[in-house]
C-alpha cells in the first residue's frame, strides 16, 4: 500500500438517487452493513433525489446523523423536498456549482368527495411534519427572513452559492472520487 492508497484508509465513495420512500430506507440500512463490515469510518455519499415521503426521510437523517461513520453529503444537480433533510444528515455538505436546492413545506391530496374531518386529519399531518422537517432545518440552516417568508407560502430555490451562505453547504465542490476508489450506488 503507497501513501495515496493510506490517504483513503476507511473512506468510502457512493451515489443514492431517486425517491426518499421505504425502499431507498431498505437500500441505506443495506449500504450501512456493509459500510460497517467494510471498515468505513468516513462516507461519502452523492445523493440526487426530488424528494418522497417525509417519515421516511426523517427516519434517514436521524439514522445517518447518529451513526458512528462520517457523512460527508454532496448535490451535484438536485436535491429537493424531504432529500434536503436527508442531506442534511452530513456532517460535512457540499454542492457543485450548478447544483440546487429546492425547500418546500409538506403537500398532499385530498381524496375526492372527503369530508370535513378527514380533511382536518390530513391539514394536521401536514402540519406535524412541517414542524418536524422545520426543526431540523432550522438546526443547520441560517435562512433570512425573507427565506422564511417564501418558504411559508412557496418552494424556495437555493443554487449552491445561496446554500453557502445559509450554511447549508460548508463548499461548492464536485463529488469527485479520487482515482482507483470504487464508487458504490446505494
Amino acid at each position: 500500500m503507497g501513501p495515496e492508497a493510506d490517504k483513503y484508509a476507511g473512506h468510502g465513495w457512493y451515489t443514492l438517487s431517486g425517491d426518499v420512500n421505504s425502499d431507498m430506507v431498505r437500500r441505506v440500512f443495506d449500504a450501512v452493513a456493509d459500510m460497517t463490515e467494510d471498515h468505513v469510518t468516513t462516507a461519502h455519499l452523492l445523493i440526487q433525489s426530488n424528494g418522497g415521503y417525509v417519515s421516511d426521510g426523517i427516519c434517514l437523517y436521524n439514522y445517518l446523523s447518529k451513526l458512528p461513520i462520517r457523512f460527508i453529503t454532496y448535490n451535484a444537480g438536485a436535491v429537493a423536498s424531504i432529500a434536503v433533510t436527508l442531506f442534511l444528515a452530513g456532517a460535512e455538505r457540499y454542492a457543485s456549482s450548478t447544483a440546487r436546492f429546492m425547500v418546500h413545506k409538506s403537500h398532499a391530496s385530498a381524496p375526492q368527495g372527503a369530508r370535513p374531518d378527514a380533511l382536518r386529519i390530513i391539514v394536521e399531518g401536514l402540519q406535524a411534519d412541517d414542524a418536524r422537517t422545520e426543526a431540523i432545518l432550522r438546526q443547520h440552516v441560517q435562512l433570512d427572513e425573507q427565506h422564511w417568508r417564501i418558504h411559508a407560502y412557496s418552494d424556495l430555490h437555493l443554487t449552491a452559492a445561496e446554500a453557502l451562505n445559509v450554511g447549508m453547504v460548508h463548499g461548492v465542490t464536485d463529488f469527485i472520487p479520487p482515482a482507483g476508489q470504487r464508487v458504490c450506488n446505494i
